[in-house]
């Protein structure tokens, strides 16, 4: 197991992630993420590639089991990372050498803009959560372009990781906009993107959710499905939603010939947390705009899921996020029907080693269930075996 960044993380970056106070948690991420960003860039150097190619040595795990083809995608494996962290592409080029078989950026608007106030991003250490309102923070389509283009990405369909890119709408177009907003992005980005995806989920952009009524989103689909040369189009929905809401997605996604379904985005929901207070404000969650992250929402994740795959069937890809801190976490959700798994809050707490850690767990179920490839687990209903 990848001892050396793993007992680097542990011994630097856990005792910062092991309180509420202290670091700021955005802090903590732009930093890490300007050292990402320069990696990317030189990549190529002889020390950097050294030190990448060490970090993957550690990091990676090669199992053709676990490979798949989705939605004109070859993933060599189904662990990624979901969107928000990298917001600005700006780690693209070396996503894969954590481990990663994918890696979605963003979320891209088409204007540049600031996001909300801060702070916007507390750590609720106790509860491995997070709650957030960073408010698509990002340099708009136009300036992830070029950041991109600047790395030298190898092109789409030939890179050791799949990428996606995550669209949302921009803060000051009026709802009625939307489709052109977003249109007007994955225009300028779909050659850059080996899938996209349609953000209509996220809490901390008025009005946006309303986006996911079917009318409205069946629109929004068919206004970017008309662009020239659109990649494949997933649809990231929100965990707060009713089951007959879930039940419209789903069915207008078999029926529109989307790419997928990605479930969950961050709730608005306090799962039981209500009455938690904020360090840095003193309010509780319950007082606190914000969508909340990490191990709270596994269940409601994993309900979503199943809402999902018995509507749809087994035809629609499906990729799980929400509360996914270990292998056990992530085998519930293949088996309930994900054919993907994306991390971001329990990878932030665990550290780097969680993707092999999975990936690991992956293949020992394999073996324990007698299955020749992770496909026949996907929407299996098979339990993690000890």
């Amino acid at each position: 197991m990848a001892a050396n960044s793993g007992s680097l993380y542990g011994q630097f970056v856990g005792p910062l992630l092991a309180a509420d106070g202290g670091a700021d948690a955005e802090q903590l991420s732009q930093l890490t993420l300007t050292a990402l960003a320069q990696a990317s860039l030189r990549r190529r150097w002889p020390v950097v590639s050294g030190a990448l190619n060490g970090l993957a040595a550690e990091l990676q795990r090669t199992d053709p089991r676990l490979g798949q083809s989705l939605f004109g995608c070859r993933f060599a494996n189904p662990v990624g990372l979901a969107a928000g962290f990298d917001k600005n592409a700006v780690a693209a080029g070396i996503w894969h050498c954590f481990g990663f078989g994918f890696a979605e950026l963003g979320t891209v608007t088409w204007h540049g803009q600031p996001g909300n106030p801060k702070p916007r991003l507390f750590r609720l250490a106790a509860e491995q959560a997070a709650l957030n309102r960073m408010g698509f923070n990002n340099g708009g389509a136009q300036e992830v372009r070029r950041i991109l283009e600047r790395q030298k990405l190898r092109p789409t369909g030939q890179r050791p990781a799949v990428l996606g890119i995550n669209l949302g709408k921009s803060k000051i177009t009026p709802l009625e906009l939307a489709p052109d907003d977003y249109a007007s992005s994955l225009e300028l980005l779909a050659p850059l993107a080996d899938y996209a995806v349609i953000n209509v989920s996220s809490p901390n952009t008025p009005g946006l959710r309303e986006l996911q009524e079917e009318v409205l989103l069946r629109r929004l689909v068919e206004r970017l499905r008309r662009l020239p040369a659109c990649p494949p189009l997933l649809v990231k929905i929100a965990p707060d939603l009713e089951d007959d809401a879930i039940d419209s997605i789903a069915r207008m996604a078999y029926e529109e010939g989307l790419a997928g379904v990605i479930a969950v985005n961050t709730s608005l929901n306090r799962l039981g947390l209500e009455q938690r207070r904020l360090v840095q404000t003193g309010r509780t969650l319950a007082e606190e705009a914000g969508g909340l992250s990490g191990v709270p929402l596994r269940a409601r994740a994993l309900e979503v899921l199943r809402r999902l795959r018995a509507t749809a069937g087994p035809a629609l890809p499906l990729i799980g996020v929400g509360g996914i801190n270990s292998a056990q976490a992530a085998w519930e959700r293949i088996s309930a029907g994900a054919a993907l798994v994306q991390l971001y809050t329990g990878w932030i707490y665990q550290g780097p080693t969680l993707v092999p850690q999975i990936l690991e767990g992956f293949s020992q179920q394999l073996d324990r269930h007698g299955l020749a490839h992770i496909g026949e687990a996907v929407g299996s209903g098979l339990p993690w075996r000890d």
